[in-house]
């Protein structure tokens, strides 16, 4: 099954901000918001949505290939992602801008205030998969220019290619009929909890309905792990414990990564749920959403210490 993964592209700087946000944030103040956060730290760091999931596809066998656009400053990322095993051939750069880049602050309970420049990737509709991915087995429509994930999903449907639809952070942005379109149909819908929410409010379909246009839906939850509905059937997937929390930018990618090579290898829900929370465990141990590593046995052997797997996961190290 080939994989091709779309999304942004970005480098990402990710500061900490020693407190609570809801500390200054004042319930009858809320119209008239003015705050400036002084930060402990702030790193830059390679990310964007589409090579955070390839990176961790290709960590997993993957071998996935990354369509999206990026900057005149991508090069030395393109070279380090290649050596990782992420095929960045249909992946185009522009040489009049540079990489999208997200600014993201989390306080000391884990929560985060974002800011988004585009950069590159409002150029990302000029790439379809009829001419750079048609021969997609799988592919998955993450956060990107929203003009690109609304071609995408629709180019998808026509040509017959099954779609992991994930609007996560760009919700806020796309209408009510890009997310139903893009939910419509789609292979697995994937979100946190906050972001179904959402989605039922900006297009006023219930849970159910919401069900009935997907095959299937992930809903993340964070600590209180994720739920997978498909065909009628629910899946509950546990957390696996990190050794530390460091940041959990780039986590919910890194289990969309998992799961996709579940279903890769064909793997039961559960099991390929699980492998994506394991990945995403992974990256909360770490600064930065690229910056974990494991080899497939490493992987394997964790998973096993948390799971029984059946021997399913000896595919992985075949």
């Amino acid at each position: 099954m080939k994989i091709t993964v779309t999304g942004s592209i970005a480098f990402d700087y990710l500061m900490s901000f020693p407190g609570k946000f809801t500390d200054v944030l004042l319930a009858d103040q809320l119209q008239n918001i003015s705050l400036s956060f002084l930060v402990d730290s702030m790193k830059r760091q390679r990310g964007g949505t589409a090579p955070n999931i390839a990176y961790t596809l290709a960590l997993l066998g993957g071998t996935p290939r990354m369509m999206a656009t990026a900057g005149q400053d991508f090069q030395e990322y393109r070279d380090w992602l290649e050596s990782h095993g992420v095929d960045t051939s249909t992946t185009k750069a522009i040489e009049d801008d540079y990489c999208a880049s997200f600014f993201v602050n989390t306080d000391q309970a884990q929560n985060q205030i974002a800011s988004f420049y585009a950069g590159a990737m409002a150029h990302a509709s000029q790439l379809t998969f009829a001419e750079y991915a048609h021969d997609a087995d799988l592919t998955i429509i993450s956060p990107n220019a929203p003009d690109a994930m609304r071609a995408y999903a629709a180019e998808c449907k026509t040509l017959g290619i099954p779609y992991i639809y994930d609007p996560s952070q760009q919700t806020i942005r796309l209408t009510a009929e890009d997310l139903k379109d893009g939910i419509d149909g789609c292979r697995l819908l994937t979100v946190n909890e906050y972001e179904f929410s959402l989605i039922q409010e900006k297009t006023g379909l219930s849970a159910d309905a919401i069900q009935q246009l997907a095959s299937g839906v992930l809903i993340t939850r964070g600590a209180k792990g994720s739920t997978i509905a498909f065909d009628g059937q629910q899946f509950e997937i546990p957390v696996v414990p990190p050794e530390r929390v460091v940041e959990p930018t780039g986590a919910g990618d890194a289990f969309r990564a998992g799961l996709m090579r579940g279903m890769q290898l064909g793997l039961p829900w559960d099991i390929a749920g699980r492998m994506g929370a394991l990945a995403s465990t992974y990256v909360l141990e770490q600064m930065g959403t690229q910056n974990h590593f494991f080899t497939p046995a490493e992987f394997v052997a964790r998973y096993r210490d948390h799971f029984d797997d059946n021997g399913a996961l000896d595919a992985l190290l075949g």
